[in-house]
């Protein structure tokens, strides 16, 4: 059985995980009814959509 040779390091085993990350949500403000959402995505609240209207509000 393959047996490594010498102790990995806590220094060399950050150094691979440096890329393993969380990455953030890209949350913004929306400009007409001032609701948080997700950028790319329509607003449930209003169901606008880069200007459009795309689809019924929610009551």
């Amino acid at each position: 059985m393959a047996v490594p040779k010498r102790k990995t390091t806590k220094s060399r085993t950050g150094k691979r995980r440096s890329h393993l990350r969380v990455s953030t949500k890209n949350i913004i403000e929306d400009k007409k009814s001032g609701e948080y959402r997700l950028s790319h995505h329509m607003d449930l609240k209003t169901g606008f959509y880069k200007g459009r209207q795309v689809l019924d509000p929610k009551k």
